[in-house]
């Protein structure tokens, strides 16, 4: 019999504060989306008419041969208009690909007590962060999500602090796709004239985090999201997702296309992983790159995983426009900023697509 959440203090309690999240809600039997966590209209995401990305994955395994320049020209092209794209060929072994989704369904899978360890409130390490929806305290409507969070200083602290249930998957994950990384943002940074060398890859790409999301079934996923609109903060995501798909990407009302401002579907494409531009990314190229404001949808049929891993500067570093995109451009169109303050304006405020961007925005931009 499934308990009854009499009022949202109640659901709260036990989503959150407990640490249940979505997937307790689920288990205990409910067979209707609780109220607090039914999206506005405006907000809920139309599946049926939602067009699929037909854009093909780009074969990285062709960088450095003789169709690199090819290959960079597609990367580039990806970033200056969806701020999405899938690549192949990446150097990340499939058979951890489909270890790492069959591990995170595992730790969703473990008694709440076992998760709820690591809630924020009482997590053993700063570096471990388990939770539910985004920032429950203020958004108006809840996010149909659980996910663990694990930042990564060095392998020794990973080993002693991150799950022992996930910990060797995740940290796989992030130390083989670290050339993938590298790859792409030479691309990137080389198109805007920049002289490159390890270090000043590094820098922006130094802080990294990989989170588990997961997503239970959900009984009207026609109301709900599992994530709302929102760009990530850091230099590049990576995704993994599994073959349920959910992903939409907005095309930007700025790019020269018949679909600018509409939603499309990311397929999952087996093998692939997802890259998506960052804010950090789109001021450090003074707007030439975009990234991209997404959203998640729920599903009925089946619970879903994806695994992010996010690069980014350390929160000590300080972010502009490059000179190089300026000297193009002719004017920055952002402010220099630490990026710790820029953290903390994305992380104290729901989802609201790329709002953070005013932060550091000039008014002219």
């Amino acid at each position: 019999m499934a308990p009854s959440f009499d009022n949202e203090n109640s659901l709260f309690n036990f989503a959150v504060r407990d640490g249940n999240g979505v997937k307790g809600i689920v288990d205990s039997g409910l067979s209707t989306v609780p109220p607090a966590y039914i999206q506005p209209p405006a907000e809920q995401i139309d599946k049926k008419n939602a067009s699929i990305c037909d854009m093909p994955p780009i074969d990285l395994s062709k960088l450095g041969g003789p169709d690199h320049d090819e290959v960079v020209n597609q990367i580039v092209g990806a970033a200056e208009t969806l701020g999405f794209f899938q690549v192949i060929n990446h150097g990340v072994p499939v058979e951890l690909l489909d270890s790492l989704k069959q591990t995170a369904h595992n730790f969703f899978g473990l008694p709440a007590e076992r998760k709820a360890v690591y809630r924020k409130e009482v997590s053993p390490s700063p570096l471990v962060n388990y939770g539910t929806s985004f920032l429950p305290e203020k958004e108006r409507a809840l996010e149909w999500k659980d996910y663990i969070s694990m930042t990564y200083t060095n392998d020794i602290e990973a080993l002693q602090q991150w799950p022992v249930e996930c910990r060797d998957d995740a940290l796989q994950y992030l130390k083989t796709s670290h050339e993938m990384v590298r790859k792409l943002i030479a691309a990137l940074l080389g198109n805007l004239g920049v002289e490159l060398d390890d270090s000043n890859i590094n820098t922006f790409i130094e802080k990294k985090t990989v989170n588990m999301n997961f997503y239970p079934t959900c009984p009207n996923p026609e109301l709900t999201v599992g994530v709302g609109r929102h760009s990530d903060i850091g230099t590049l995501t990576v995704l993994l997702q599994d073959g349920i798909g959910g992903l939409y990407v907005k095309v930007p009302e700025e790019v020269d296309t018949e679909k600018r401002g509409e939603w499309v579907e990311i397929p999952p494409i087996s093998g692939a992983l997802v890259i998506n531009i960052g804010d950090t990314l789109q001021i450090l190229s003074n707007g030439r790159y975009k990234s991209a404001e997404h959203r998640v949808r729920t599903t009925s049929t089946k619970s879903r995983v994806s695994i992010p891993l996010f690069a980014g500067p350390e929160p000590t570093q300080k972010i502009a426009p490059l000179p190089q995109a300026v000297k193009k451009d002719g004017a920055a169109r952002y402010r220099e900023f630490v990026m710790l303050d820029y953290i903390k304006s994305f992380f104290e405020n729901p989802h609201d697509g790329k709002k953070t961007l005013e932060f550091v925005k000039f008014n002219s931009a």
